[in-house]
């Protein structure tokens, strides 16, 4: 059925990283995969535009690939897509997400077949009217839930929190969510609101991705105990 549901071929160019973030990559997708079976279709968004979610969100998909699961790489993020700029699409025209949802194009004309052994992807769109209406309809609830039945994993790029609604939306139907940070950049009570907000939507934090991180900094080897232990001593003072 997954190679039935393919109708073009694209190339994802944004495969090729270098071993250290290969292992990183391996290891997010081992916790993922230790946060149950029920855990399939996964919202990865940030807290401001810039922070790395897409290739954190297509990373995690071509290593989930890689390890023999059926993954669909959904892109959500109908109002600023960058995922377009990781792929490579022939000369035919690629419908997505927001051709679907307005009614222009079935579920098989949307869905990719990708250069990555059992990697599926679907695009965007063009920016709709009214992008944060068609990601809470029923159509797009009723599309997860059947995708869900075909795939082992559906990552879903969403916009970042804290610009626009979107991601909020998206993940109330998921059934996790990871979260990017980009270090040294977000500010710690910033980060807070946006995990506050995913909350409210009853999505489970699965994790969060701390994303372009210096690794020539000293105390790169120390970097998660002391920085676990800081956030601690916060969560101290805040009781």
């Amino acid at each position: 059925m997954k190679e039935e549901m393919s109708m073009n071929q694209v190339t994802i160019t944004d495969d090729k990283i270098d071993d250290r973030r290969s292992e990183a990559f391996k290891s997010l997708r081992t916790n993922l995969q230790f946060c149950g079976e029920d855990k399939k279709v996964i919202a990865i968004t940030s807290c401001t535009p810039n922070e790395g979610k897409s290739s954190v969100s297509m990373q995690l998909a071509v290593s989930l690939a890689d390890s023999g699961k059926h993954v669909l790489m959904l892109d959500a993020d109908l109002r600023n897509s960058s995922i377009l700029g990781k792929t490579k699409v022939g000369k035919t025209a690629i419908m997505g997400l927001t051709h679907f949802l307005a009614g222009q194009s079935t579920i098989q004309e949307i869905i990719c077949s990708t250069n990555v052994k059992n990697l599926h992807l679907i695009y965007s769109g063009p920016f709709p009217p009214n992008p944060a209406e068609q990601l809470a309809g029923k159509k797009f609830k009723s599309t997860i839930e059947a995708l869900r039945k075909v795939y082992d994993y559906i990552i879903i790029d969403t916009p970042p929190l804290g610009s626009v609604i979107d991601g909020a939306i998206i993940a109330e139907i998921c059934d996790g969510s990871i979260l990017v940070i980009e270090s040294g950049v977000i500010r710690y009570r910033f980060a807070q609101e946006i995990k506050e907000q995913l909350e409210k939507s009853n999505c489970p934090i699965l994790g969060v991705v701390l994303n372009k991180y210096d690794i020539q900094r000293p105390g790169y080897g120390s970097y998660y105990g002391e920085h676990y232990g800081h956030y601690e001593k916060r969560q101290e003072n805040k009781r």
